[in-house]
């Protein structure tokens, strides 16, 4: 178990998740729509100069998949283009999927995850322990679970 602060450490931590997976490799993140899309982003800027690959998947949804790509003066971003699931080495399932308001059942994910021949790796990233709270992780296995707590103050 590991333990960092704010968003380098949450950067730091999921660069430290993918340490032993070659450069070059494809990562597939799957995650609810609007709200997921940002931490996509952020977490491929991390891994930025590993000359990855990148897709975004929403909702679990195989055939809405769209790649990821550098836009200069903008960071990473969901494209137009379709991004074969099945290509994937990594995949990255975000904790909004969990959130019955915004995911969804954890079945569409297992269904999704049966249909990638050669992953390698599953890595759960969430906040305020949406995966166990809604059981996830007794339901799918994971290589490594981030999870994140968030707090503001208005001043």
């Amino acid at each position: 178990m590991a333990k960092a602060e704010g968003i380098s450490g949450l950067t730091k931590l999921f660069r430290e998740t993918l340490v032993e997976v070659e450069d070059g490799s494809t990562i597939l993140f799957v995650g609810s729509e609007a709200v997921c899309p940002p931490f996509a982003q952020l977490l491929a800027y991390a891994v930025r100069d590993r000359n990855m690959r990148f897709g975004f998947c929403p909702k679990a949804v195989w055939d809405r998949s769209r790649v990821m790509k550098w836009v200069d003066g903008a960071g990473f971003q969901i494209g137009k283009e379709p991004f074969e699931p099945g290509e994937a080495d990594v995949i990255v399932i975000l904790g909004g999927l969990a959130i019955p308001k915004f995911g969804c059942p954890v079945d569409d994910v297992k269904a999704l995850l049966s249909q990638i021949p050669k992953k390698r790796k599953v890595v759960a990233l969430g906040f305020m322990d949406a995966f166990r709270k809604a059981g996830w992780n007794t339901s799918l296995h994971f290589d490594a679970l981030i999870d994140g707590y968030m707090s503001a103050e208005m001043v």
